[in-house]
């Protein structure tokens, strides 16, 4: 059921996170991530930046690498959103092993990874518009995904933190037009 799995996840209003790896750890990871994000606000009185929440998650699966009697996790995440401290949309990857680096444009995930990687190295654009960009999102995904666009997950966060999460529809009609 396709409503089942979701592997892009809000963490609060203006930021998401998408994951690749178990999903039981995922719900663990995203589950403190929220709690912590709560805590930081109540606390700050202001809401944490995609900054320190790449920075937790990432302090956490270190954390879980290197403690007796517990495994690391088992995922990667992509951590994305807008800052009180930037109108721009920030972009965050963590690994299991603990570590975080800031992308432009970045891939996780799978055996194909260093390749989609290598594709958005030669074709992305920071001058390209959100229609554009969306087009070589699912560009990506269809070098790796076999049945199209009912495998696909796709969300856009705009200025001030607005997102938008695609509908099946909507991503059908991207493929389709690349297709064409």
């Amino acid at each position: 059921d396709s409503r089942t799995i979701r592997k892009i996840v809000d963490i609060d209003d203006r930021t998401s996170l998408a994951f690749a790896g178990l999903n039981a750890d995922a719900r663990v990871l995203i589950q403190h991530l929220r709690m912590e994000g709560q805590s930081y606000r109540l606390t700050m009185e202001d809401a944490p930046t995609v900054d320190w929440l790449a920075k937790h998650v990432a302090t956490l699966q270190q954390r879980y690498t290197q403690s007796a009697g517990v495994r690391p996790f088992g995922i990667a995440t992509l951590i994305a959103g807008i800052s009180n401290d930037s109108p721009y949309t920030r972009l965050y990857q963590t690994d299991p092993a603990g570590t975080h680096s800031r992308w432009k444009a970045q891939v996780i995930g799978g055996r194909n990874a260093k390749s989609l990687r290598e594709f958005l190295e030669q074709h992305y654009d920071a001058s390209k518009t959100e229609e554009q960009v969306v087009k070589l999102a699912v560009q990506a995904l269809l070098e790796v995904v076999d049945s199209g666009a009912k495998t696909m997950q796709m969300c856009v966060i705009r200025e001030k933190g607005v997102k938008h999460t695609f509908t099946q529809e909507e991503i059908e009609a991207v493929v389709s037009v690349i297709e064409a």
